[in-house]
């Protein structure tokens, strides 16, 4: 691994430092929000938070700096939406009071057993 790495969120003054990291890899600048790699004060990496896509300067060591990005994405994305995350929130409702029922239930039959038989 690289000592000295700074995983942090690129600012509108890093667009020349990104810019010529992305000519290096003869590719353009994602578009949005990005995470860059630094060793030592050089961007060496960047990563898009929403496509993921990636920037890599090709005469340095980069795998490890670009799974790291990844992982860090992968953190700050927000929470999975859809039948996911409902699952998960509906189990958290039948879990809350797991004992309200069987406590109403113990209350009311002794109530039960007392009522005179009509």
């Amino acid at each position: 691994m690289i000592d000295g790495v700074t995983i942090r969120h690129a600012f509108p003054d890093d667009a020349e430092a990104v810019a010529r990291l992305a000519a290096l890899d003869s590719r353009r600048v994602p578009a949005g929000p990005l995470l860059l790699a630094e060793v030592a004060g050089v961007p060496w990496a960047a990563v898009a938070l929403v496509t993921g896509a990636t920037i890599a300067d090709p005469f340095r060591p980069t795998a490890e700096l670009v799974d790291l990005l990844h992982r860090r994405a992968a953190q700050l994305a927000p929470p999975a939406s859809g039948a996911a995350g409902r699952r998960v929130r509906g189990a958290a409702r039948l879990t809350r009071h797991p004992a309200a029922p069987a406590a109403i239930s113990r209350a009311v039959r002794p109530a039960l057993r007392r009522a005179p038989a009509r």
